[in-house]
């Protein structure tokens, strides 16, 4: 089965000029991408002093101090590629994304259209250079795998002239020997490589050459696949998207809006428009990306969150709170708020969708739930985001610090109440918690402070309890103390305390702190 003629335009070390380009850094920065602790991708300069995909974070910082950490963002990389992703095609219809900064398409449309192969190849560049000002190499050979590795092998082609468009062919037929000395982990698995390198097979030739009906047997049916890819026989077709729905809104100023409700005013019919295309689809918006740009060209961004979908004036309000929270804002002598820097563009689109048929209302409505919800939304759209906050589990060993508010809508930080918190109260935890500890008394039984030396062995036993409301009474039972160290290795940080638990004369259990030279009160078992 012979593969069609396919195009690949390829941009080099896109998801490091992606989060190059959204962090402000310098071109020659040098930049690590991280996934899982390891390094997904790195900067040129990087790759110059040893830091290569695979490395541990430590490595990579070893091997170069100045180098950038930051992790890698799919939803960034997707994201910025996509006005490249639309100037292809403009020029050349049908395109497939193989992932952010590697494109295909036919090639015989654009080769009939510009003359040739090469003569289409070099208009595609010539579209993306001028139109975004990405740098970008275009393979063209029969099937996708053999176009992407042309396309690889173009920005290093021995004795190129640099002065030519990165472009590199591969004749019509030739796709299998241009595979051939290629690794064979470029069509398989870790471990599927792993094993044919143990019996001498290395190369994509190699694998090729193997009997297809063996292979089968001992790999599979994607093993098979994978031979069929390394002798160019796969017959792969390139698959173009389809064009999904258009959400963005751009609204630009001109001249710039200084005051916020100027600004409010100016994109309520335009968060209208947001909100009925996606219900001419029936779709909502739960997540939605906001960026405001000043006449400074300073950007803020901010993704919102909504417990059910957003609404046009929800939208609104989100924007006025993005720009009173920016830190730009300023007070008139009007008593309405302005901008210490004028609004020239404001852009928003979901950042996430659902269907509608998720949310749709019960039979006999969505009863107290919705009007709960509409009534914190109405006292947050008067307040501020700040003005109704939830409370959340979160993570920490105090108690205190696992008390989290967030504005209503808003998720909570994620992953921080699962980590393990040795040191933290299990369960059963006290029903009141004090958000500031207050100053208790706990003697022994002579009247003198109980105390605990640097191993944490009291001086005696606890007699009398005086509560956070001076009433002083027996100690029934207690227990205790229990260490929490934290910090131990920044000496300005460092932190040890001691936790214990006594039940008083009345029956009530507290949950006591030993932070210093005194002891404080950190909860009340009710």
């Amino acid at each position: 089965m012979t593969a069609d003629r396919t195009i690949v335009l390829w941009c080099p070390d896109w998801p490091v000029i992606a989060a190059i380009t959204a962090e402000r850094l310098s071109p020659d920065a040098p930049v690590a991408l991280i996934e899982k602790g390891l390094v997904f991708a790195s900067s040129a300069s990087a790759r110059r002093e040893g830091v290569i995909r695979g490395l541990r974070v430590r490595e990579a910082q070893y091997r170069c101090p100045d180098v950038i950490v930051l992790p890698y963002d799919v939803a960034l990389d997707a994201r910025a590629f996509e006005p490249v992703l639309r100037v292809v095609e403009e020029a050349v219809p049908a395109v497939q994304v193989v992932r952010p900064g590697t494109l295909a398409m036919r090639a015989r449309g654009p080769a009939r259209y510009y003359g040739g192969e090469a003569e289409a190849a070099r208009a595609l560049l010539a579209t993306v250079r001028e139109a975004e000002a990405v740098e970008a190499c275009v393979g063209v050979a029969d099937g996708l795998l053999a176009a992407e590795q042309a396309a690889r092998a173009a920005i290093r082609v021995p004795g190129s002239d640099q002065a030519q468009p990165p472009v590199f062919i591969v004749a019509e037929g030739s796709a299998a020997s241009f595979l051939a000395p290629l690794p064979v982990s470029l069509v398989t698995t870790a471990s599927t490589a792993t094993l044919l390198h143990r019996l001498g097979v290395r190369s994509l030739g190699e694998f090729a050459a193997l009997p297809a009906a063996d292979v089968l047997r001992r790999f599979g049916p994607e093993g098979a696949l994978a031979h069929a890819r390394a002798g160019a026989r796969d017959g792969a077709r390139v698959v173009p998207r389809s064009l999904p729905p258009e959400f963005e809104i751009t609204i630009d100023f001109e001249p710039p809006l200084d005051r916020i409700d100027s600004v409010a005013f100016a994109i309520r019919a335009r968060a209208d428009e947001f909100i009925d295309r996606m219900r001419a689809v029936r779709l909502v918006c739960t997540g939605l990306r906001v960026e405001v740009h000043d006449d400074r060209g300073q950007v803020s961004t901010r993704i919102w969150l909504h417990p059910r979908w957003f609404s046009a004036p929800e939208v609104v309000d989100r924007v006025r709170w993005q720009l009173q929270g920016s830190g730009s804002e300023r007070t008139a002598g009007s008593g309405e708020s302005s901008l210490g820097s004028p609004i020239a563009r404001v852009h928003f689109f979901p950042e996430r969708v659902d269907s509608t048929g998720n949310h749709e209302e019960g039979l006999w409505g969505s009863g107290p739930d919705e009007r709960v919800h509409h009534g914190l939304s109405r006292v947050q759209s008067i307040l501020g985001h700040e003005g109704v906050l939830t409370p959340t589990l979160g993570g920490g060993r105090m108690l205190a610090d696992r008390q989290v508010l967030v504005p209503w809508g808003d998720r909570a930080p994620a992953g921080t109440a699962d980590r393990p918190w040795p040191g933290r109260i299990a369960e059963l935890v006290p029903s009141t918690v004090y958000t500031d500890r207050v100053g208790v008394s706990l003697r022994i039984a002579d009247g003198s402070p109980l105390s605990l030396d640097d191993r944490g062995v009291a001086n005696g036993a606890p007699e009398s309890f005086t509560d956070p409301d001076y009433r002083e009474s027996a100690v029934r039972a207690w227990a205790g103390p229990w260490p929490v160290v934290e910090r131990w290795w920044d000496a300005e940080n460092a932190r040890r305390i001691h936790r214990f638990q006594i039940i008083d004369d009345s029956g009530t259990a507290w949950l006591l702190v030993r932070d210093g030279d005194r002891w404080w009160a950190e909860a009340r078992y009710d």
